[in-house]
């Protein structure tokens, strides 16, 4: 129940967990992503795969079931997000639509981005490589993040440029 909280809190336009549970895709993603992740790790990888070959037809939200996600991930809208192989994401992270946390090249071993707690990735950013977002960190719309960013900073803009102050109602 602190996942419909979480998202109640987090989305002005939730109104009842019924709504939550039954209507946003990315809800029904992440609740496929963690039965898919059990498979993975038990090394049923072609059935893990299988569930998220499913996911991404049914939401067309792609997280591979090796990704280490944690408590309280909220996927807004959803449509277009990609979380890769050896993405790791922590605690109360809000992602919208269009997210890519992806890899750069055909390089072996982590590969993807790892983000903090507390993250938000506007709408249509991609974050690229294995780089590390600290917790607290906000990211704009169609951001490109290519480098690791500390706690707490606010990221706008093609190649990520990091300012330091920014008004919330930007991002």
């Amino acid at each position: 129940m602190s996942y419909i909280k979480s998202i109640k809190e987090r989305d002005p336009a939730a109104r009842h967990w019924l709504q939550i549970i039954l209507l946003y895709p990315g809800v029904r993603a992440v609740f496929w992503y963690r039965i898919a992740h059990f498979f993975w790790k038990i090394h049923f990888k072609f059935l893990a795969e299988s569930i998220m070959f499913l996911v991404r037809r049914r939401y067309s939200i792609d997280i591979h079931p090796g990704a280490q996600i944690g408590k309280r991930l909220f996927i807004d809208h959803g449509v277009g997000v990609v979380i890769g192989e050896t993405s790791i994401i922590g605690d109360d992270v809000t992602i919208y639509h269009g997210v890519t946390l992806g890899g750069r090249g055909t390089a072996h071993g982590k590969r993807h981005p790892t983000v903090g707690n507390n993250v938000m990735i506007g709408a249509g950013a991609q974050l690229l490589g294995n780089i590390t977002i600290g917790d607290d960190v906000r990211i704009g719309s169609n951001s490109t993040v290519l480098e690791d960013i500390s706690n707490g900073q606010v990221v706008i803009g093609y190649k990520g440029k990091l300012k330091q102050s920014l008004p919330e109602y930007v991002i």
